[in-house]
């Protein structure tokens, strides 16, 4: 951890450095915090650096949304060696394949946070506060929650299995080199998760905010957030208030397709920017990962495709509008079969059209969508025992499959819920964070694969008691910090 304290400090003093590791990602309309906010406007320019290193790889630029799939059985792999195949092997250790660039990216992400409100908090102190300036106030309170939620799912058990459990650690401001922050517990993080949001949303406006955090942004993560502590009335509450003020509208089967050739769309809350030139990741993108093996690029490699099991799930309907954003995959080159299991949505489209900025590679990342929130309300309401309400919910989402009845309080289960999320946010690196939340089994694609790849480290089937479904402090932070050491997660 001291490894991070000595950075922090560093980007505190000076944002202009350039290094091997998380500092060297320093985007084109940042700015050095401490020195350059005075206004609302430089606080602007902060907050698009910020959310322009979320796109890094690392994080939600590709890595991050690769992780909920191809650990939570949606994805499958043909071959090996690609490239971030060991998040399908689960070939983890604190020495190798630790993917510590998820700490350092988000920990990197943080630091900048925390200086954009420390220094608002001194222009507070000075009597010279804005209400513009106040919304960047709580853009940064929100973004700090999403943050911190992303990483204690990633490092820390799940909330519902052991919540005195060791998380990550908090940091609310910059610290100095000498500082050495150990590892909270999971329930310590989840409370600031809570207390940064309920402190943020006031300050927000309920407009659309295209390309920004906004109320209902905040109130989505909130509703999540909720979702995974099982507070349900209070997830419940948040995710009506999102579709109750009629900001957001769902997409009709008819243009759901298309939604993906198009920025900010009427369902997307929070919608990250991959800018050309700067944020765009070319033939390292999702676009590149998730094309089939060649197409369009003989850079295209063909990481990843569906599960036989996802598939299988969406051929409960043929006419399901979501196979339009699918194509066939490679494996028809071995078993002259055309499988679907090939994602466009981070290509805009199978013809590559993108979403409006002449690239099929720099498309932006929907964060959280409408679709979403009408699913944690329809889970919500179904842990709540209304199972009308629940059902109506889930209904507004399964329509996308015409042919399937709809659910009726009756018949509905968590379950359905659950397919239905896998469904409709394939590819948006959900799945395996649902399973592990709920106590699922997960079950691994490996005989799509064999015998091109033996799967050693993990078995065929899962569950969250297994130690690498968290994932290790790397080598480098142990060694900076003997009290990291002492905290690594079991098993490693």
């Amino acid at each position: 951890m001291k490894k991070i304290n000595i950075l922090l400090a560093a980007i505190c003093v000076v944002l202009t450095m350039s290094c091997d590791g998380f500092l060297d990602v320093k985007p084109s309309n940042s700015a050095a915090a401490e020195t350059s906010i005075t206004t609302a406007a430089d606080a602007k320019v902060i907050m698009n650096g910020i959310m322009s290193k979320m796109t890094s790889s690392s994080y939600y630029g590709r890595n991050f949304i690769m992780y909920g799939d191809a650990k939570g059985g949606d994805f499958a792999i043909r071959s090996q060696g690609r490239g971030l195949d060991a998040l399908y092997t689960f070939n983890h250790s604190p020495s190798s394949n630790s993917y510590s660039g998820y700490w350092s990216q988000i920990y990197h992400c943080l630091a900048q946070v925390n200086n954009l409100l420390v220094n608002i908090q001194k222009i507070e102190e000075e009597g010279n506060s804005t209400s513009a300036l106040l919304v960047y106030k709580g853009q940064a309170l929100t973004l700090r929650a999403l943050m911190y939620f992303d990483l204690v799912r990633l490092y820390g058990k799940p909330y519902n299995m052991e919540k005195t459990a060791l998380g990550v650690p908090i940091a609310l401001e910059p610290l100095d080199a000498s500082s050495q922050p150990t590892r909270a517990t999971v329930e310590q993080v989840y409370t600031q998760i809570v207390k940064d949001l309920t402190d943020g949303a006031p300050l927000l406006n309920k407009t659309k905010t295209n390309g920004y955090i906004n109320y209902y942004a905040n109130r989505a993560i909130l509703a999540r957030a909720y979702l995974y502590m099982e507070n349900w009335g209070a997830a419940l509450t948040a995710a009506e208030e999102i579709i109750n003020s009629k900001v957001y509208t769902l997409y009709t089967n008819a243009n759901w397709v298309s939604s993906w050739t198009a920025q900010f769309n009427t369902e997307s809350i929070f919608e990250l920017a991959m800018l050309q030139g700067e944020s765009d990741l070319g033939s390292g993108s999702l676009s590149f990962y998730l094309r089939r093996h060649g197409h369009g690029s003989t850079s295209a490699m063909g990481w990843f495709m569906a599960s036989d099991y996802w598939l299988e799930r969406m051929k409960q309907d043929p006419d399901d509008i979501r196979w339009a954003i699918m194509d066939y995959d490679e494996s028809y080159k071995d078993t002259g079969v055309y499988r679907n299991g090939s994602c466009y949505k981070y290509s805009g489209s199978t013809t590559f059209a993108g979403d409006g900025k002449g690239s099929a590679t720099a498309v932006n990342i929907k964060v959280i969508r409408l679709s979403e929130v009408y699913l944690i309300a329809a889970e919500a309401a179904l842990a709540s025992n209304s199972k009308d309400k629940a059902a109506t919910y889930l209904n507004a989402i399964r329509k996308r499959s015409p042919n399937l009845a709809p659910v009726t309080a009756a018949n509905i289960t968590t379950d359905l819920i659950l397919d239905e999320r896998s469904k409709e946010l394939f590819a948006e690196g959900h799945r395996f964070f649902d399973m592990i939340r709920l106590n699922k089994t997960i079950t691994f694609n490996d005989d799509f694969i064999f015998p091109m790849v033996v799967i050693t480290h993990r078995e065929k089937t899962i569950n969250r008691t297994f130690h690498k479904t968290i994932l290790p402090i790397s080598i480098d932070e142990m060694n900076a910090n003997e009290a990291i050491r002492s905290q690594q997660n079991p098993g490693y």
